[in-house]
């Protein structure tokens, strides 16, 4: 018998028990000794002494509120400009938002409100950003996925020892925008990763060839916020060429290659134009000089927005026991304050950095990334339209 059926019997046999004879308590004492199991002494005891009331259940204590609905708002609002991160992210992000908005108009907290979204914790922004989330549509979906295994490469060329601890070594890679089909020629964006910082820059050829892409890797290099030691590419013919080669060899840069059909091999680079290129663009077809053009100057704002105001987290340990992989991160961080931290990069380049983030603002960078969006989808309907009517001309 459970311990709440004991009590119910207790219950319903003790004033019978109390106004009974003496004969009749022991018949009492005899059944429910029998049911309970209880020793007749401890029966006795039972009913004897008065019978215990039972407590009302508590109503659960409402727990006062920490942030307000000011401080939810002011959230949501970060969150937005971030670009959707999630929680972890977004809060190691949430001070240099805060610093880089300052007095914005477009941003307006009160002080109190800042104080909380400092001390705001991961979970606690995840759940205050749940509703926000739920009106959410996906942005599309994709079979392919970065890889996460460690980098092997076969070098082709060798200057210096190839360390991923020391800023300037980096991947790169071609991301297609030809649509549906490679017929013809087609946009694509040259993706360079930092292996260690993170740090990303993108530029826009309007054909994958070999001096296109020559002049990219120059560009960006020119743009790097530190010396490029080494590159490390895929196998495609736009990288592995002499052109390519001898540029490395007069600049002294390692160069080096992956193995065929292995794509984990440049890891740190094909995350990056799954978060970056991808879900900026997205995956339709981009064609000629115009469109190109648009795409360049959007990129050249959305490499200042990855890499000053969007934190990412690095993988530093990996370890399998059985059938579970363990695996743990760093700190979240943006790839500025990466390269803050690199003794490598000059000073001098550090104060150059700073002065260039106090300068600028993430909501002024969105809203101008949006308006060279809206500039780009019109473009490129603009060029197929004017492909079908031609395309029509010569069928008639």
């Amino acid at each position: 018998m459970s311990l709440e059926s004991r009590r119910e019997l207790l219950a319903s046999q003790w004033s019978r028990y109390r106004h009974a004879s003496r004969r009749e308590k022991a018949m009492i004492l005899d059944e429910f000794c029998h049911g309970t199991g209880y020793n007749r002494d401890y029966a006795v005891t039972l009913l004897h002494r008065p019978l215990p009331q039972r407590s009302k259940k508590a109503a659960p204590r409402k727990r006062k509120k920490t942030y307000t609905q000011d401080t939810q708002r002011a959230l949501e609002q970060l969150w937005k400009v971030s670009g959707g991160l999630c929680g972890k992210r977004l809060v190691a992000g949430i001070p240099d938002y805060l610093e880089a908005l300052g007095n914005s108009e477009a941003f307006c907290c009160s002080e109190a409100t800042k104080e909380q979204l400092r001390k705001v914790s991961a979970a606690t922004a995840d759940r205050l950003l749940a509703p926000a989330r739920r009106g959410q549509q996906p942005v599309g979906l994709s079979t392919t996925r970065p890889g996460t295994l460690l980098k092997h490469h076969i070098p082709i060329r060798t200057f210096a020892d190839w360390n991923e601890d020391t800023a300037g070594f980096t991947e790169a890679d071609l991301v297609a925008h030809c649509g549906e089909t490679v017929a013809g020629e087609y946009i694509n964006t040259l993706n360079l990763t930092d292996i260690k910082t993170g740090w990303t820059e993108p530029v826009a050829l309007p054909n994958k060839g070999q001096e296109a892409v020559s002049c990219a890797i120059e560009k960006v290099r020119k743009r790097l916020p530190f010396a490029l030691l080494g590159l490390d590419t895929d196998n495609g013919r736009e990288f592995i060429n002499e052109t390519l080669l001898r540029y490395c060899e007069k600049e002294t840069i390692t160069f080096s290659r992956g193995r065929p059909y292995k794509k984990n091999d440049q890891c740190f680079v094909e995350q990056k134009n799954f978060s970056v290129i991808r879900k900026a663009i997205g995956y339709n077809r981009l064609e000629g000089d115009a469109c190109c053009h648009i795409l360049n100057r959007y990129y050249e704002l959305l490499r200042l927005y990855v890499n000053f105001f969007q934190p990412s987290m690095k993988l530093v340990h990996k370890a399998r026991t059985g059938s579970k992989v363990e695996k743990r991160y760093d700190k979240p961080r943006t790839p500025y304050r990466r390269v803050l931290d690199c003794p490598e990069v000059p000073q001098w380049l550090k104060d150059k950095l700073t002065n260039q983030f106090e300068r600028m603002n993430p909501i002024d960078l969105q809203e101008q990334m949006e308006r060279l969006k809206t500039e780009l989808r019109k473009a490129a309907k603009l060029r197929f339209e004017n492909e079908a009517t031609i395309t029509g001309h010569l069928d008639s």
